[in-house]
């Protein structure tokens, strides 16, 4: 059964592992990243946004501080500490200047789950990341591992795993391609057994599946096999497809997105759209249901259900109820039925003040401006499709 990934790919998140960029060393393998960025260009300027999210800074430190002979030890997590700080700066270092001998501009985002997690953290992470591909800019997302404790024990996201796969949730991603130096997933553990097999493709992540998974941990990382089911499991359930694959395997970036099979494909279980929608309405629930809710008029309507486009506060009738910023609320016609739902740029009050008025008298009206959009299309889901 072939796992060729096919389609179209609007927005891809690539993963890459500690184990790849070292080499399984304690320096940076500068040709590999080379190769990666170099494949990630190549795509970018096709018009393929691109996220990548990737882990080595702690190599990177120690490979950095070796040339140090009196130094304090670095041992232990805050050890680790130290090395996540002194190799992030090595690590985007490197990134930038790859990016840019290929005329692309690159962006670091360090993040914890917090950012994630949060509210507003959600909203403004999304917006930001983004905003940066249609800017042409790659963002390159790692854990912030100075001071995120928890990750550096193992405990949060996996060696940016996990991380990758809740990135590529929240920018709606069509593709999430985790490379490390494995192959993809076995039907045994390659080590022990000569006749182990790729398994090509999984179309359900059942017991069957994750007991095959291995050891949760490699020599240089924290994530493993185990790790990148569970990043796995999460894609597949927000609707985007997964590809576990060896970086080393020449061009494999490239290669999958062309259509070529490699690695275990990992197929969502929802639609993106299916899996949007199910998160907005769980949403609305969690802060009153439709009594937080925008009224929009019959232009709005048509703009967003015909057009695709933001909800500007031109088109606010009323807005009822009392929400935050970063909180998800209904979007109504003038009838009362509910044809929207999505997050709100604007707390309640300013919402109020807005509604009617032109996007450009935002900041004379509030003293700040936060966007032109009361909901931005990236973040509004018509509930009527």
């Amino acid at each position: 059964m072939s796992n060729t990934v096919k389609g179209n790919h609007r927005r891809i998140v690539v993963k890459v592992g500690t184990s790849l960029l070292t080499g399984g060393t304690d320096e940076l393998d500068l040709n590999m990243i080379g190769n990666v960025v170099s494949q990630i260009a190549s795509l970018s300027i096709r018009g393929t946004q691109i996220i990548l999210v990737s882990s080595g800074a702690v190599a990177a430190g120690r490979g950095v501080l070796r040339g140090f002979k009196d130094h304090a030890s670095t041992d232990g997590l805050p050890g680790r500490q130290v090395l996540a700080a002194v190799g992030q700066g090595r690590l985007i270092h490197v990134y930038e200047e790859e990016f840019a001998s290929h005329g692309l501009p690159s962006a670091q985002a360090l993040l914890s789950r917090r950012d994630v997690n949060d509210r507003l953290g959600y909203l403004n992470l999304r917006n930001t990341l983004s905003s940066l591909m249609d800017n042409g800019v790659i963002p390159i997302v790692n854990e912030n591992d100075v001071v995120a404790v928890d990750e550096l024990e193992g405990e949060v996201f996996g060696d940016n795993d996990n991380l990758s796969a809740l990135i590529a949730n929240l920018v709606d991603a069509d593709l999430l391609i985790i490379l490390g130096t494995v192959a993809g997933m076995y039907t045994k553990d390659p080590n022990l057994h000569g006749d182990a097999e790729i398994i090509p493709i999984v179309d359900r992540l059942d017991e069957s599946i994750t007991s095959l998974a291995g050891p949760s941990a490699d020599k240089m990382g924290r994530g493993g096999m185990v790790t990148k089911i569970e990043a796995a499991r999460l894609a597949t359930a927000s609707g985007v497809d997964v590809v576990i694959a060896s970086g080393l395997d020449g061009d494999a970036i490239t290669r999958l997105v062309a259509g070529e099979s490699l690695g275990t494909l990992f197929k969502a279980t929802v639609s993106k759209l299916e899996s949007r929608k199910r998160w907005m309405l769980s949403g609305l629930r969690d802060v009153a249901g439709t009594k937080n809710s925008i009224e929009v008029d019959g232009g709005a309507v048509n703009a967003m259900t015909s057009g695709n486009t933001s909800l500007l506060p031109a088109g606010i009738v009323e807005c009822r109820g009392t929400f935050v910023r970063g909180d998800i609320v209904s979007v109504k016609g003038s009838d009362g039925s509910v044809i929207a739902a999505g997050i709100s740029n604007y707390d309640s009050d300013d919402v109020k003040k807005l509604s009617g008025v032109r996007s450009s008298r935002i900041e004379t009206i509030l003293g700040y401006h936060f966007g032109d959009e009361i909901i931005h299309k990236d973040n509004l889901v018509l509930l009527n499709d």
